[in-house]
């Protein structure tokens, strides 16, 4: 079963997901903001989803984010509308930086890395990718 993890944003989302076996953390898509939640129904409902994991939106003094006010109510509406699904929320600070940084050490080029969509894309990524690291066994 795959992990799907969510880059929330005010206008778009970034998605990304695991490969069945969750060894690995890939970019999915972007969509827009207001498509995400029948966008994440269908594809639980295409893929076999073990949980859902949404960026947690963090300042540096570890207090909520401004955006927190939109996820809250998402997140509600998911664990509503799809029960059976675990939805997790993780720590999301430095996502973007490190997308931006990723992109900049890939040698994507200069109007590449200005695709915010790409970014949000990217930083569901990091988000997925530091959650699976957070579980694995010392």
């Amino acid at each position: 079963m795959r992990i799907l993890a969510i880059d929330y944003g005010k206008k778009r989302t970034g998605l990304a997901v695991t490969d069945p076996l969750q060894l690995i953390a890939n970019g999915l898509t972007t969509v827009a903001t207001t498509d995400l939640e029948r966008f994440v129904v269908d594809y639980v409902g295409r893929e076999e989803v073990e949980r859902i994991i949404v960026g947690l939106p963090r300042q540096m003094n570890g207090e909520d984010s401004e955006n927190m006010c939109r996820i809250t109510p998402f997140v509600n509406r998911l664990r509503k509308v799809l029960p059976s699904t675990p939805v997790e929320l993780f720590d999301e600070r430095f996502t973007s930086v490190l997308a931006h940084r990723a992109m900049l050490e890939s040698g994507i080029s200069r109007k590449a890395r200005q695709n915010k969509a790409l970014v949000d894309e990217i930083s569901a990524t990091i988000i997925l990718q530091g959650w699976m690291e957070s579980r694995k066994q010392p």
